[in-house]
């Protein structure tokens, strides 16, 4: 394939990822709407893995999965019905949807259902757990993360999924434009996204309240004790855009990024749902207080489909704040966010970085000039420690090795 085609290629994939329109239209249990999700499934973040491969904290939040969903009566039991296939390990990538570190999924927790209105795909999220930095995605599972998980599927799921209805579906795009010029990139920051988002269902959520004032008033305390909540839908709309870019011949534009217990991994809009793997990035962490640097530890992850579409570490210019919650400085982060520009096929024409004098954020990483220009993607992170729970964030680079592996996969299908 000559440069001529590839670049043609690419300008369709850039479209495509660009011109999705993503609409939060509904919140439904995992099992009603993911396409072949079955009550014994469990969906976890990365390329899938035998039972056998998972440890840390990735396994212990699968085992964990196995007990809220009832099915398994205890630990033990768990990993006998794992390990005889009665209970299913699958991928989130697979089901159309992403998970946030260890990414658990199963059939009664309740899910974001958005909808690309530009192409008619979907892409799927579950719930932020809450405040509390021990949470079944950070790898724990006792009586609290239970409690907290039932309160999202019997109370706050409820309220979100009848006031979202009422609405007719809520446009996600333009939440995210104004969140990146509020200080947000939509992935380790998203404060003004998760207020703007309940401002546009504060008129549906009034609605209820006559009818049901305690579970309103519950959900409307969940949605704004913390200003994380947005960040499951802003993956949910990347998920979707970025599947609308997946699949198209010849193209070298990378369409996920992701990670298990074991490895990162990317996927390319020209190669098939095949995972070219490296070892974990690298990264760079600010810690709270009482936790050091040999405690990080890896149990998945698939927030950088936000990177994917040009946001989070692609636009660390925009969100300055986040100095305070992951280090470095804003000059690092411009310089950063910079950098970017030269493995990406173009700017993107709806996300804006103020600081740039409003110049698009660099979106859809091409394979080639990563290589070529010897620069890796960033991308901003929450930190998991080796006993569970959120330590820290930070920013991390993606392995030089799943884009050589790319490559020549890509060379062999297209130049061979």
């Amino acid at each position: 394939m000559d440069i001529t085609s590839r670049e043609a290629s690419n300008k369709r994939a850039f479209e495509r990822m660009c011109g999705a329109e993503p609409v939060l239209v509904d919140v439904q249990p995992a099992a009603k709407v993911l396409p072949g999700m079955k009550r014994n499934t469990i969906l976890t973040s990365g390329p899938p893995l035998p039972w056998t491969g998972y440890h840390g904290g990735q396994r212990d939040a699968i085992l964990g999965a196995a007990l809220f969903e009832g099915l398994a009566k205890s630990r033990v039991d768990a990993e006998t019905k794992l390990r005889a296939g009665e209970i299913e390990i699958k991928g989130c990538h697979d089901f159309d949807c992403v998970g946030s570190l260890a990414g658990i999924h199963t059939a009664s927790m309740p899910v974001f259902v958005v909808e690309n209105k530009k192409e008619g795909n979907f892409g799927y999220c579950n719930f932020y757990e809450g405040t509390n930095p021990r949470r079944l995605n950070y790898g724990v599972y006792d009586k609290d993360v239970h409690d907290r998980l039932l309160f999202l599927q019997d109370i706050v799921a409820p309220v979100l999924g009848e006031a979202i209805r009422l609405s007719g579906g809520i446009p996600l795009k333009p939440i995210m434009q104004r969140g990146l010029h509020m200080g947000d990139e939509l992935h380790s920051r998203n404060t003004a996204t998760s207020l703007l988002f309940v401002k546009e269902l504060f008129p549906h959520l009034l609605h209820l309240h006559s009818a049901n004032s305690d579970a309103v008033e519950k959900a409307l305390k969940a949605l704004t004790e913390d200003h994380y909540f947005f960040l499951r839908l802003s993956m949910a709309a990347a998920k979707c855009s970025a599947d609308a870019a997946h699949g198209i011949e010849g193209s070298s534009i990378v369409t996920a990024m992701g990670f298990n217990c074991k490895n990162f991994a990317i996927r390319v809009s020209g190669l098939g749902d095949e995972w070219f793997l490296g070892p974990h990035a690298s990264v760079e962490a600010k810690l709270f207080d009482g936790h050091t640097e040999d405690e990080i530890t890896w149990m998945g992850g698939e927030s950088p489909i936000t990177e994917t579409i040009g946001l989070g570490g692609f636009a660390q210019a925009a969100a300055f704040p986040l100095q305070r919650y992951q280090g470095g400085s804003a000059e690092a982060m411009a310089e950063r966010n910079l950098q970017m520009y030269h493995i990406t096929f173009a700017e993107n024409p709806n996300f804006k970085i103020p600081y740039f004098g409003y110049r698009g954020t660099p979106t859809g990483i091409d394979i080639m000039s990563v290589l070529k220009n010897n620069i890796l993607p960033v991308m901003d992170i929450g930190i998991a420690g080796r006993d569970g729970g959120q330590i820290g964030a930070g920013v991390v680079k993606a392995p030089a090795e799943c884009f050589e592996s790319a490559y020549a996969a890509f060379r062999s299908r297209y130049e061979g």
